[in-house]
């Protein structure tokens, strides 16, 4: 009886490590059904690939509905080039000189300048032939001068070129007589433009178009 009972446990026991590795055996065995069927793990695939190609399908035409179909300027800031566009298509290139980045403190501690081109989507403001520069304060402590009280010594003429694109807050596409240095982020936050490439930017663009800065 007593070795009847012995057996009988470790049977139990065994028919349980059975079942155990059974399990185990059917689960390590079945877990990558999906990838070792060839056929079922190529279909997966394509279907993938066809869920990647609609989803940039949908997403080329959405950049596309955003692309302007009317003349627009990109200016890029890091590598110091200026797009004339039209939809995708480039229509004109230009070498510039975009904002140096350097800092200018009011020697009274109380103002500073940062000298970087902002970036955004802007538009054109204004447009001036022939265009006198207005001097800011910032000018006159760069240049060790007094600022002067009387606002009619802070116009400058012939500095900004031949033309001028204005799109707020002071900031202009404008000419230079520093063309030897386009290429550089040397300006004080102003677009420069060689004579040439100006004037087909001051013609292309008019009163509303777009500028996207980055």
């Amino acid at each position: 009886m007593f070795k009847t009972g012995i057996f009988l446990k470790i049977f139990i026991i065994l028919f349980i490590m059975f079942l155990t590795l059974e399990s185990a055996g059917y689960y390590i065995g079945n877990r990558n059904i999906p990838y070792s069927d060839k056929a079922a793990e190529t279909k997966y695939r394509k279907i993938s690939l066809d869920a990647l190609k609609a989803r940039n399908s949908v997403l080329r035409q959405k950049l596309k509905n955003l692309t302007p179909d009317r003349i627009y300027i990109v200016i890029d800031t890091g590598m110091n080039k200026l797009y004339l566009k039209k939809g995708s298509a480039v229509i004109h290139e230009a070498v510039i000189s975009c904002g140096s980045g350097n800092i200018l403190k009011d020697p009274s501690g109380n103002r500073q300048w940062v000298f970087d081109t902002p970036t955004g989507e802007y538009m054109v403001k204004s447009k001036s032939i022939a265009p006198a520069w207005t001097k800011p304060d910032w000018a006159f402590i760069e240049e060790g001068e007094e600022i002067p009280k009387d606002p009619r010594k802070r116009i400058e003429k012939g500095v900004l070129g031949e033309y001028a694109l204005g799109f707020g807050n002071g900031y202009f596409i404008h000419g230079t007589l520093y063309t030897r240095m386009l290429g550089r982020n040397v300006s004080h936050g102003c677009i420069r433009v060689g004579d040439k490439d100006l004037k087909t930017v001051f013609t292309a663009a008019g009163i509303g178009t777009r500028i996207y800065i980055f």
